[in-house]
């Protein structure tokens, strides 16, 4: 599977993407934007295992991984997962291509190609907190339908340190 946009290509991840895709984690993780997100490991072998999984997933629409290149250089991806009220969508970019337009440009031409298969109900969720996610989520048109408390992080007590969790929906791409 192959789209081209004016700037980027969009394929199914494969299994020789855990590089990349690890140099991606080790970039996000280091952002103040990581706490609002469960941690990514970063070992090898965990990541070698993890993409190669995303990439036997890709198999149907069910569970779809997608890298964004740009040029030969993977920026980032896009993970889709079947849900009862849609797909549930997920991205992450590397911080040296944000700010550019790839993440919104990639998003919609996915939406566009998946609109083909039928596919044109997605949810998302992100920190409210986390102002450019959830401008980009905005920026394609989804609603914010709810808050949640969330938290994948525990201070030097042990408690957990929560922050709101935005939920959002997409019904149908334009």
């Amino acid at each position: 599977m192959l789209i081209k946009t004016d700037r980027l290509t969009i394929r199914h991840i494969m299994p020789d993407d855990w590089k990349s895709i690890k140099e991606i984690w080790v970039d996000f993780n280091s952002s103040t934007f990581s706490q609002y997100d469960m941690p990514h490991n970063t070992d090898d072998e965990d990541v070698q295992r993890r993409i190669a999984k995303w990439a036997d997933a890709n198999s149907g629409t069910e569970h779809m991984f997608f890298a964004i290149c740009f040029g030969d250089i993977i920026i980032g991806y896009i993970a889709l997962n079947i849900r009862e009220d849609g797909h549930e969508i997920g991205y992450c970019f590397h911080s040296a291509y944000h700010g550019k337009g790839y993440a919104k440009e990639s998003h919609i031409a996915l939406f566009k190609y998946l609109q083909t298969l039928g596919i044109t109900k997605f949810t998302a969720g992100t920190a409210i907190n986390n102002t450019p996610s959830v401008s980009l989520l905005k920026t394609l048109g989804f609603e914010l339908i709810g808050t949640e408390n969330v938290s994948f992080y525990k201070d030097a007590q042990g408690n957990d340190i929560v922050f709101e969790g935005g939920i959002f929906k997409l019904d149908t791409v334009c």
